[in-house]
Formats: structure tokens, sequence, C-alpha cells
């Protein structure tokens, strides 16, 4: 019940011994729990690393089980750190993926046998993910932001997905929210997911980008304009820094098949996402390219944050979203 914040189940099972029976000594914990004695120290061992047990003031031969509010406390703290510290990776993996997307952006075609090649236009991806289609041998993981996909793309990877979903291949793929309005896009996904794909939605993603196996990458050169061509990338350490990138949205992405998810008042992900592009200066231009929405749409949804915040201006709008906890503040 507690392995998620990492208790194993033998030690789970002394720590809630010790609370039940907080005189009895380990002996008879053992006797009264079913475990050996071995099994008992190695439990306290973990329960010792996790601050969860101390020696007693009262008898120092004896040990002490912290309160279960204390002890909870203290493994959600550590959990917190292991989350920050992960977040902090995840940023340097987007920065090390954005410096390099820049600068191959204009660069030239790498050999074939390169760890970097120069994919030129949607002719030139399509080749080269239909020849990658018949390596790929465990999984396949894709961004694909844009909002609502065109038809001829949808066309184009039905065959493809078909033949991964039927050698079995795990394939995850995050879209933005925006397709849950759009009936082809929501169908074609339905259809991913009825072969055994797994779907998911965020507000906004980075980029376009596939991951096979690990161990090869392709992302769009620019990503307002995925026609242009793409990278393809076989650096181990960049690969790992992308699937630490992937894993992280597909954290906070919610399954297709469920609403998104906000309290009533509350702002949803995606106008969360529009009201921090609002804030930055975006334009409503780029607030739609970013949502994959209209122009239209992402004006109206800037309004109605305006709106909702009571502000006259986009500046006021920033104010009065960290007055009112909507975004944090920002470091003097």
């Amino acid at each position: 019940m507690l392995t998620d914040l990492g208790l194993d189940a033998a030690a789970e099972v002394v720590y809630r011994g010790m609370l039940t029976h907080p005189d009895a000594s380990l002996t008879d914990l053992g006797k009264r729990l079913g475990m050996p004695g071995e099994e008992i120290r190695r439990a306290l061992d973990r329960l010792s690393e996790l601050a969860l047990v101390r020696p007693s003031s009262q008898d120092p031969g004896q040990v002490h089980a912290v309160s279960p509010h204390l002890g909870m406390e203290i493994l959600l703290a550590r959990q917190q750190a292991e989350l920050a510290a992960l977040q902090q990776r995840v940023e340097a993996s987007r920065s090390a993926a954005a410096r390099l997307i820049a600068e191959f952006t204009h660069g030239q075609s790498s050999h074939p046998n390169e760890s970097v090649q120069y994919l030129r236009g949607v002719d030139s991806i399509r080749d080269y993910l239909a020849a990658l289609n018949n390596q790929v041998e465990e999984e396949f993981l894709t961004f694909a932001p844009g909002g609502a996909q065109t038809e001829a793309n949808m066309q184009a990877s039905r065959p493809l997905n078909k033949r991964l979903l039927d050698r079995g291949i795990n394939m995850r793929t995050v879209y933005l929210d925006s397709i849950r309005r759009d009936q082809a896009s929501v169908e074609h996904a339905e259809w991913l997911t009825q072969h055994g794909a797994h779907v998911r939605t965020v507000p906004s993603l980075p980029n376009r980008m596939i991951i096979c196996d690990r161990r090869v990458a392709i992302i769009a050169n620019d990503s307002d304009d995925t026609s242009v061509g793409a990278i393809a990338i076989t650096l181990p350490g960049l690969i790992s820094s992308l699937c630490a990138l992937f894993e992280s949205e597909w954290r906070n992405a919610q399954p297709l098949g469920e609403p998104t998810k906000h309290q009533p008042g509350e702002l949803t992900p995606q106008q969360l996402t529009a009201l921090q592009l609002l804030t930055q200066g975006a334009t409503d231009e780029s607030i739609a390219k970013k949502l994959g929405v209209s122009p239209r749409t992402a004006r109206r949804v800037a309004t109605s944050l305006l709106t909702h915040l009571n502000a006259r201006s986009r500046f006021q709008a920033g104010v009065h979203a960290v007055q009112e906890g909507y975004l944090p503040a920002k470091p003097e």
C-alpha cells in the first residue's frame, strides 16, 4: 500500500506492527507478525534508512517507530525532493533538445551512418519512418502537436501504426487537448486505442517527436512548420534526455477516454497554459499554434481569461494570476 512512498511490503508490515504494539520487543514482534528475525532486521534497516524508526530514548536497546503523521510527512518530503530533482533533469533535457534543434535548423544532411541525420521534407520523413517501422522491436513513443490531425497524416500513418500494433509493439502517443473537439482526430485516436495503443492529451507540447526503442529519435526541424523536415538522432545521451522529457509529459497527460480534470470555477489545463503564454507576451497567433487551435479560438480564450481575472490588460492579467495563485510569483 505504501510502495509508492518507498516502503517494501515487509518494511510496511513491520512498521504497522510497531505502531500497533509499541511496547513489544523485536522478538515478540517477530512472533506476532510471523516473520523470522533476519527478515525483521532487514525491514528495520530499510525503516531506519527512511527515518521511520530510531533508538528509543527510554531504552537504548529498543527501537521506536515514529508517529504515522510524522512518518508520512518524512516519506512525502523525500518523494517531493526526488520529483524536484527529476523536474530539474527534465528542464535540462528541454534546453539540450532546443539547443540541438536550433543548431541543425539550417544544417546540411549528415551521412546516413552518422548519429545525426537531416531529413528534408515530408516525403523524406515518411520514407525514413517506413524503413524504421520494420526495425522497431518494443516501443514507439510520439509527441503529436498541431491540434487537429490532417487527413493526409492520419491516412499515411495508419498502415505503419497497424503493422507495429499487430506485432505487439508498445505504442504511446501524446496529442494536444484540442483534438478532443475534432471528430476526425478523436476517431483516429480511438482507432489507435482499439488496436492496442495508449493515447493521452496535454494542453501543449514542445515539438513533434518520435522515439523508437529508446535508440532513435526523430524531431521536427521547425515546430511551427513540420513539413520543412526533421532530424533523426541516435546519440544515447540525448535519447535518454528525450525519453525523460516524454515520460514527464506522459505522467501529466490525461487519458483520451477521460475528461480533462479541473474543479468547478478553476481554470482548465488548456486555460492555464494559455495564461502562461499570455503573460509571457505571446501573440494570439503564437498561442493558437501552441494549443493547436485557430487564432479565433485563441483570441476567445484570451478574452475569457481577462474576464475571469477581472483584468483590463495582459500585464494586469499576469499580476492578478499571481495574486490569485494561478501562476507562481517570479523569483526576485
